[in-house]
């Protein structure tokens, strides 16, 4: 089930990484979601807080950039920044069948929708233009992200 929910939460991580494709892999000895670039550079990880029930992101050199839990009061997760500051939130629109990210002030800034036909989960913006594609790559089991 924290495997599951890490590979969910990781899928928008393409907001740290900032217009490149990039790969994550999952680390057994480390327990964590290791993030390389196309060069094969890691350039980040996520790891499950027990303690705070959380999913912490951290840059390459360990320094923390994000943390992410569930709140049950407003059925959402929540992204935080290293300080402890709401960054963005995400939670089921069913009137859509999608995944909405909203900004801290509750603005809709893209969305995120499972496409049955290619089977990948395409990453919209809030002007609903496709900006990338999460793909499962049997080969290396992983979560490929593609930007267009």
């Amino acid at each position: 089930m924290k495997r599951l929910l890490v590979v969910f939460v990781l899928l928008l991580f393409n907001i740290v990484a900032m217009g490149q494709d990039y790969t994550q892999k999952w680390n057994e000895l480390y327990k964590r979601t290791e993030f390389y670039d196309t060069f094969g550079k890691m350039i980040g990880y996520a790891k499950y807080n027990d303690l705070y029930k959380r999913i912490e992101y951290y840059d390459a050199y360990g320094n923390l950039k994000k943390t992410e839990s569930y709140n049950n009061l407003y059925d959402r997760t929540e992204t935080k920044n290293s300080n402890g500051n709401l960054q963005q939130t995400r939670n089921y629109n069913s009137l859509y069948d999608r995944e909405d990210i909203k900004d801290k002030r509750g603005n809709v800034i893209g969305y995120r929708k499972w496409n049955s036909l290619y089977e990948r989960y395409d990453v919209f913006n809030s002007y609903g233009t496709l900006v990338g594609y999460y793909k499962w790559n049997d080969l290396y089991k992983r979560w490929d992200y593609h930007e267009q």
